[in-house]
């Protein structure tokens, strides 16, 4: 499942859902890179 995360200020990252942190925020997966960031939450138009 694709997943977008916020990286800081204003950096977001899209990439395959890992796993979800017990702080909250969740591990997606670019490549062979791993990123950790809050996730962006989907809106209904």
């Amino acid at each position: 499942m694709l997943r977008t995360i916020v990286v800081g200020s204003c950096v977001s990252v899209q990439g395959t859902f890992e796993s979800q942190l017990e702080n909250g925020k969740i591990v997606v997966r670019v490549g062979d890179r791993l990123f950790a960031g809050k996730p962006v939450m989907r809106q209904n138009a």
